[in-house]
């Protein structure tokens, strides 16, 4: 029988330490209450070895992408020479180009192995159900990983997701740059989510909207917002009667190089 529950009455971290304490093979589902997403992760003698978020099959090429370790084009190219579309040829394809190698693609899995179990670590409900014995098709590439280190630093996550969601409550509210920065400009390094963060900022885009446009969750953007603000780079607006600013799209972003930070912000203000 498939064991069945809830996050909030059985935690993310009590699951994982059964599954490793008793070696479980298998599936567990979890989806999360209200439809707001879902999560696929399959386990060999309790070790993660794969993972999905979404409803959607993620395939090598989107993984590489979301990773940083393969651009559009470059994705594109392989998929279009590829002759039945499945991760292993994927993956023999981009180390026959020499876009990536072997160890590339394995760091690349494991990172996102373990980023989609770290998001998991901030749900609070959701239904989950753990199907023994199943495995995930032999075409998709697995990298074993260890739960107990993976269980200590989703832990340490969660306390990090409660100080964040204290520093930062609202998300739907507006970003803008300040007008003069404690801090020395031309020194700073800005990690790849905070430059596309930052080429959205202007007063008709919440922090909730550029979340969603870019596909950055609750826990990320709130990470990414508070590493600007610490950095004396941006503050929060206040927004007309309180309220959230009128839900518009926002604009595509502009090329941003660390070279030009200066000239962007001074250009993004006066929007």
């Amino acid at each position: 029988m498939a064991l069945k529950g809830n996050l909030k009455d059985v935690g993310l971290n009590q699951l994982l330490n059964l599954i490793y304490l008793a070696r479980k093979t298998g599936a567990l589902t979890v989806q999360s209450d209200g439809g707001g997403g879902s999560a696929h992760l399959f386990f060999r003698e309790g070790k993660l070895i794969q993972a999905s978020m979404g409803s959607q099959v993620t395939r090598l090429t989107d993984i590489m992408m979301k990773v940083g370790k393969l651009t559009a084009d470059q994705a594109k190219a392989v998929r279009a020479r590829s002759q039945v579309d499945t991760d292993k040829e994927l993956g023999l394809l981009m180390i026959q180009s020499g876009m990536l190698n072997q160890n590339d693609i394995i760091q690349g899995v494991k990172s996102y192995l373990l980023e989609s179990v770290y998001q998991l670590f901030t749900w609070r409900n959701g239904a989950f159900r753990f199907d023994a014995n199943v495995l995930p098709p032999e075409e998709r590439i697995t990298v074993a990983v260890s739960l107990d280190h993976l269980i200590i630093e989703g832990s340490r996550r969660v306390q990090e997701w409660e100080q964040l969601r204290d520093e930062l409550p609202d998300l739907d509210v507006p970003l803008r740059f300040v007008e003069r920065p404690e801090t020395n400009l031309r020194n700073i390094n800005l990690s790849v989510e905070q430059w596309k963060v930052i080429s959205f900022i202007n007063a008709r885009n919440t922090i909730r909207q550029i979340a969603n446009f870019l596909k950055i969750d609750e826990f990320q953007i709130r990470r990414v917002v508070y590493g600007l603000q610490s950095a004396g780079l941006v503050e929060v607006m206040a927004t007309a009667g309180g309220g959230p600013v009128a839900p518009l799209p926002p604009p595509p972003p502009p090329p941003v190089g660390r070279s030009v930070l200066l000239r962007v912000i001074d250009r993004l203000r006066k929007i």
